[in-house]
């Protein structure tokens, strides 16, 4: 039978480092948002925690490594899965984009501090570029996912393919649509999952095909590239 004092203290000592780890990275999103990744030190997040230093690489790593899983942790957390199940549950276009478009808006603005942190972090870092590249891959095979029920349930234009569908849902909810219109023009997330929901619903409705030799290029540019 265990000895009750060793399984408690065992248990006390992974609620410390589990406490310990959380205030690490809670500490590191703190300065990497307003500072910017470039210019924080582990030195500065283990003050910031009120750690030593080498308890930051024993608890949670080097800094690239703290930085993966403060994204891990918001990908997993991003609820992606909510676009698919938004657009199978309604009965007609207009109201599968609207349903998406919701589901985006609130990941996008839920998370936009963590995205603005990995993408300038990812021009200096090629750990931070594999893990925007992660990001990316998780949502466009979202809204991929939303293309094939979109195709598969008849609702999109019938020269449209599940290839065509999801690069206008890219297109449309991407996360540059939603940067360039809120972070660079100033629009409000309101206005701007209006206007989109729109722009897809039109784009998803076309009646003509593109003419030939229009679509896509044979080689696609890298994501991050198309993104940034």
């Amino acid at each position: 039978m265990p000895d009750p004092n060793r399984v408690y203290r065992s248990k006390l000592r992974e609620d410390n480092a589990d406490r310990t780890r959380r205030q690490i990275l809670d500490a590191a999103r703190d300065l990497f948002v307003p500072r910017g990744y470039a210019r924080v030190t582990v030195a500065d997040i283990a003050a910031a925690a009120g750690v030593a230093v080498k308890t930051v690489y024993a608890s949670v790593g080097t800094k690239p490594e703290i930085l993966h899983r403060l994204i891990a942790a918001d990908v997993a957390d991003s609820r992606a899965e909510e676009s698919v199940a938004a657009a199978r549950d309604a009965d007609d276009l207009p109201a599968a984009l609207s349903a998406v478009a919701g589901a985006v808006r609130r990941n996008t603005e839920r998370f936009t501090p963590s995205i603005d942190l990995l993408l300038s972090a990812s021009a200096g870092d090629d750990r931070a570029r594999e893990v925007w590249g992660y990001v990316l891959e998780r949502y466009r095979e979202a809204l991929r996912e939303v293309a094939r029920h979109l195709v598969s349930a008849r609702l999109t234009a019938p020269h449209l393919d599940t290839d065509a569908v999801a690069d206008r849902l890219w297109l449309c909810f991407g996360l540059s649509s939603w940067r360039v219109l809120v972070g660079e023009c100033g629009w409000g997330y309101d206005a701007a999952e209006e206007l989109l929901t729109r722009q897809a619903l039109s784009l998803l409705q076309d009646p003509e095909p593109l003419p030939v030799g229009s679509g896509p290029r044979s080689t696609a540019p890298p994501p991050d590239a198309a993104q940034v």
